[in-house]
């Protein structure tokens, strides 16, 4: 078996999911450069040297970090593969900053893409006029369930066993798997970017479940967002919108993952409909719904999720009305223009680009 160098690792983001990135990868023996914006989530991380990691699954224990910073240059210019794990709607942010301090060779890996992530990513290096070789690739989802429990304290919860991940030129999926699968063979090579794009089933449940529970979240009662949040008549406008994403991808010539589908396959979960699907799933049970509206759910979920798979349908010819409400209704309660601020087609610079020209875009082009 071909030996495959120990890379070197940037994480980008000292929220929950940074945090247990990047102390469960030196816990693993890999060198950490921890990045995040902001002075504040370091603190804790430079005032003991590491992250303490804690779990119910025997993993426990302190990763040293090599660097936490807030100089980008500083935490990406000797890496070989950079760990995005900040809200979507900062991709464009870390993309603009990160820039200038590319190198060919280095491997981009948004943690999770959402929809067209790694597209939006690519179209702000070319904008930059960025001529360094790097791989850019989205994840589907996040690998861990986690929470920053203190400064440098993080709890995790949950690794998931298998992240479709996929690239911008697919013929490098491969290679992307074999340098990331060092330190995490949970990591399976996705069909293209566009599969990992619309199999982002957060883009079903969590936007509409806040809108059509606002008057729930904004009260002051606690309920189990996923269980009592999902009544007979919610689960059809889920259903509805389950639809028109899927039916998007079909105009891509990609085949999407359903809801009820991804409910049998990560829970064992079975209905006759979403309804009963998502009632039969005993891991909803206890998760408490979010207490504000204005939170990722909506302002992360919406503009790269939503909006994009609309989006994309208008440029096709594909009609989804459910989706363009529920970003309508969204815009009204956060008092947002998710529409502008969203990841259109025209902000991706694909509007003009045929179907062809998209998959090779996808599948081939540099």
């Amino acid at each position: 078996m071909e030996a495959v160098e120990k890379p070197k690792f940037a994480v980008i983001g000292a929220g929950h999911g940074g945090l247990a990135m990047a102390g469960h990868l030196s816990l693993m023996g890999f060198q950490v450069n921890l990045f995040n914006r902001s002075e504040e989530r370091l603190w804790g991380v430079k005032t003991t040297g590491g992250i303490r990691i804690e779990s119910d699954f025997g993993l426990n224990g302190f990763g040293k970090v090599n660097i936490a910073t807030t100089n980008i240059e500083e935490a990406i210019s000797d890496v070989d593969i950079i760990m995005v794990v900040v809200p979507a709607t900062a991709h464009r942010y870390i993309a603009e900053i990160s820039a200038p301090y590319l190198k060919d060779g280095q491997i981009i890996i948004l943690n999770p893409g959402r929809t067209f992530g790694a597209l939006e990513f690519r179209q702000v290096l070319n904008s930059l006029n960025v001529t360094k070789d790097v791989i850019i690739a989205e994840a589907q989802t996040f690998i861990y369930a986690s929470r920053a429990m203190n400064p440098g304290q993080v709890r995790i919860f949950r690794i998931k066993n298998s992240i479709p991940l996929a690239s911008i030129r697919a013929y490098l999926i491969p290679e992307v798997i074999k340098r990331i699968r060092v330190a995490y063979p949970q990591f399976v090579p996705g069909d293209n970017i566009f599969k990992t794009s619309f199999d982002n089933i957060g883009a079903v449940f969590h936007p509409s479940l806040c809108v059509l529970n606002a008057g729930w979240i904004e009260d002051d009662e606690e309920f189990e967002f996923y269980y009592q949040g999902v009544t007979q008549s919610v689960a059809k406008v889920l259903e509805q919108v389950d639809y028109e994403r899927v039916k998007v991808a079909e105009a891509l010539g990609i085949r999407s993952i359903t809801a009820r589908e991804w409910l049998y396959l990560a829970y064992s979960a079975v209905g006759n409909n979403l309804y009963e699907s998502m009632k039969a799933n005993p891991g909803y049970r206890g998760i408490k719904a979010p207490n504000r509206l204005n939170m990722r759910y909506i302002t992360e979920d919406v503009p790269t999720s939503l909006v994009p798979i609309a989006s994309v349908g208008k440029k096709f010819g594909v009609e989804t009305p459910t989706i363009n409400s529920i970003i309508h209704l969204a815009s009204i309660l956060t008092q947002t223009d998710y529409w502008q601020q969203g990841r259109t087609v025209e902000k991706l610079n694909i509007k003009d680009m045929s179907l062809k020209q998209l998959r090779l875009l996808a599948i081939g082009e540099k």
